[in-house]
């Protein structure tokens, strides 16, 4: 696990959109194509940004897999995560072969339609952050580190709830989907290449958790310390908490 940390989250994001199209451009070069997962959230703006303004990543041969949505939203509704894909990626880099997950008809149905795309080819890289509880993807601790299906319906917990209302995607807690559909942990792991961007002083202790303490389903995201290839993308402010010897690289300008 490598894990930098820069100034701000602008020079994060466009730091970790350079590794995101070096992974997908490798994919593509070595299997024509790219499989990919991309996560949505509030953490994800900036790298999202720089990531669908670079000229050189050809989202032609590009399929895109998310990590979660809500059960039972409206993909009008602002918190929707297809709506934000749609608006965020999809339509601004023409993005052909995409999976979106419909969690507002029967989420059962949505699980077993997609686990079986995602499953029938590996993924060559995943984007993903932390959530302030730790979560992984909608895996809310204490997460389901043994199941093998590529998707899963999860009872969301109360803080992980509240986060969805303080970065202003829903007006009240009660307004909050309690159920999700999310990727599993094990899936996760399975992909080839994971960065994780997770800026804002609000996560600085699930990192500090998740990064420096043991490898538990208590910390959900801790699971990355296992997986060969991850990276790691902070801000001075997530960082905060961490000691010096967890720091790879500290990136004062970029």
């Amino acid at each position: 696990m490598i894990v930098k940390v820069f100034k701000d989250k602008t020079s994060l994001g466009r730091v970790a959109a350079a590794q995101a199209a070096k992974a997908i451009n490798g994919a593509i070069a070595r299997e024509g194509r790219a499989r990919i997962i991309a996560a949505t959230g509030a953490s994800q703006f900036e790298f999202l940004n720089a990531l669908t303004s670079k000229p050189d990543v050809d989202w032609t041969k590009i399929e895109m897999f998310h990590l979660d949505e809500y059960a039972g939203l409206s993909i009008t509704h602002p918190a929707s995560f297809r709506k934000y894909l749609t608006e965020r990626l999809i339509s601004k880099t023409g993005i052909r072969k995409y999976h979106l997950l419909d969690g507002e008809n029967d989420p059962e149905v949505t699980i077993r339609k997609v686990g079986r795309e995602l499953s029938a080819s590996p993924i060559d890289v995943a984007f993903v952050g932390i959530g302030e509880n730790g979560h992984l993807a909608f895996n809310d601790p204490p997460a389901d580190f043994e199941i093998e299906e590529p998707y899963l319906l999860v009872n969301l917990d109360e803080a992980c709830r509240q986060q969805q209302v303080g970065e202003g995607w829903f007006a009240n807690l009660s307004d909050v989907p309690r159920q999700a559909i999310s990727m599993s942990v094990r899936q996760i792991m399975k992909t080839r290449e994971i960065i994780c961007v997770v800026p804002d002083a609000r996560k600085a202790e699930a990192v500090k958790k998740c990064l420096e303490g043991e490898i538990s389903p208590l910390a959900p995201a801790s699971i990355l310390q296992a997986h060969p290839n991850t990276t790691i993308y902070l801000d001075e402010e997530s960082a905060a908490l961490l000691s010096e010897a967890t720091i790879t690289e500290h990136v004062i300008q970029s």
